[in-house]
């Protein structure tokens, strides 16, 4: 029952609607199948697969409104649920930001969220995919450690001024990190589609391979000011904390969009010119809903050449300032160049390459200054070339200062965009070079 189509989807949902007796009802069915598999020190360790349908129901009372959730869809349960959250909307306060349930919308085509082979994904196929990674790193004498899932699912929601929403997707992600037997080095890769048709868990495997045996007995340099290439990972660790263009935020003075004194930096140039950053849930690299909680989602720039273009306004917000509501989006998109990594290396005399960031931190929200760490491969460019690699940087840097210091858009890359407040879905982002990024000291860790 983890997938309902729309029809059974509807069906379920109309009978829930049909239940209500307060002012409003908004009505949420979700659920999906998923499977895994994970390995260390180049073993299996453990394997599953998960099944899930849920509902949860919204109901007001004027401003007081109530909400519940089940997983049992006879009909005594159903109407069971919208009775419970209709005793906790008489319970609660008024809420004087509570806004209506929405009215029909109408929405743009269905992006392709939904891969029927990525649905059929077996178990079999995850142990092949695990030993197409284990095999290579044995005969390297290299420790694989890595995790692969699978999801398949749908979502949908119905209220009482008769909107209905539908929406399937499946997705694949894989991620894994090589260590040298020795201890000393250290590689990683992540993949992450709709389509598992585009996963080659050998290959990206085998990219990290080398990783780890290039940097292999790391050598110190100074902490400092440098030349960094960023691996789309890596870039995409940076711009995802950046990426919350949370209207609200800004307009409270609570957001490095606000402005002293008051307003917001919307049509200002906050970044390189060259940065065109956009959302669009047609994009066929890393499509998305069409909607998100029932508003309609559009291509819409964030940044264009270099200036803030818009931001998100949730219903009440832009009922406060006059504007259209937006939705957050399900992607982003960072348009490239057509320069690989091999050539951004050519062009540097001196630098460093960054596979990519972890344990990122907060310093300053309101100038976006964070602090975190290089891991898995990090290597000193000199005159062009790989010299060597080198021990694990703590950074201390600004993603807007980042993209103000840009000198080379590289070639995209789909990459998983979770990390940050502006994170969510995935995102299509460049490999970029940048001058004078801030590392400040020294880090042991392999």
């Amino acid at each position: 029952m983890a997938i309902l189509s729309k029809e059974e989807a509807k069906k379920i949902l109309e009978k829930v609607v049909g239940f209500s007796k307060a002012d409003g009802i908004e009505a949420g069915l979700n659920g999906g199948d998923g499977g895994n598999i994970r390995y260390a020190r180049n073993s299996v360790s453990t394997a599953g697969e998960d099944s899930n349908v849920s509902l949860s129901v919204s109901v007001n009372f004027g401003k007081k409104s109530g909400a519940a959730s089940i997983n049992e869809f006879d009909d005594a349960s159903l109407e069971k649920v919208v009775r419970r959250a209709e005793e906790l909307a008489k319970l609660a306060p008024e809420n004087p930001e509570f806004m209506d349930p929405l009215g029909p919308q109408t929405y743009g085509p269905e992006a392709k969220t939904f891969i029927e082979s990525t649905a059929k994904i077996t178990p079999e196929y995850r142990a092949q995919a695990a030993a197409d990674s284990i095999n290579p790193a044995t005969k390297k004498d290299i420790t694989a450690a890595g995790y692969l899932e699978d999801n398949r699912g749908f979502n949908a929601q119905m209220n009482s001024k008769g909107l209905f929403t539908y929406n399937q997707a499946t997705g694949v992600n894989f991620t894994v990190t090589m260590r040298t037997n020795d201890g000393t080095g250290s590689g990683w890769v992540a993949r992450n589609f709709n389509d598992v048709s585009k996963l080659n868990t050998a290959e990206a495997s085998q990219i990290a391979i080398e990783k780890a045996l290039q940097s292999r007995n790391a050598k110190a340099i100074e902490p400092g000011k440098y030349t960094v290439i960023l691996e789309p990972n890596a870039a995409s660790d940076l711009l995802s904390l950046m990426l919350n263009f949370n209207a609200r935020q800004a307009d409270e003075g609570r957001s490095f969009l606000s402005k002293k004194g008051g307003g917001t930096k919307l049509g200002e140039k906050l970044v390189d010119e060259r940065v065109n950053i956009y959302t669009d849930p047609w994009n066929e690299e890393v499509p998305t809903a069409n909607q998100a909680g029932g508003l309609p989602r559009k291509r819409m720039d964030l940044i264009k050449g270099g200036v803030v273009s818009n931001l998100f306004y949730d219903r009440y917000w832009a009922q406060q300032k006059g504007v259209e509501p937006t939705p957050f989006p399900g992607n982003r998109i960072m348009e490239g160049g057509n320069a690989s990594i091999e050539d951004m290396i050519k062009d540097t005399k001196k630098g460093v390459l960054v596979t990519r960031f972890w344990y990122i931190r907060a310093v300053d929200p309101q100038t976006l200054l964070y602090t975190g760490l290089t891991r898995d491969g990090s290597f000193y460019i000199e005159n062009g070339k790989i010299k060597h690699p080198i021990k694990n940087f703590r950074f201390n840097e600004s993603p807007i200062i980042m993209l103000n210091n840009l000198e080379t858009l590289g070639k995209q890359m789909r990459v998983a965009s979770g990390g940050g407040p502006g994170g969510g879905g995935s995102a299509l982002i460049p490999a970029m070079k940048i001058r004078d990024f801030t590392f400040s000291s020294l880090s042991d860790a392999v």
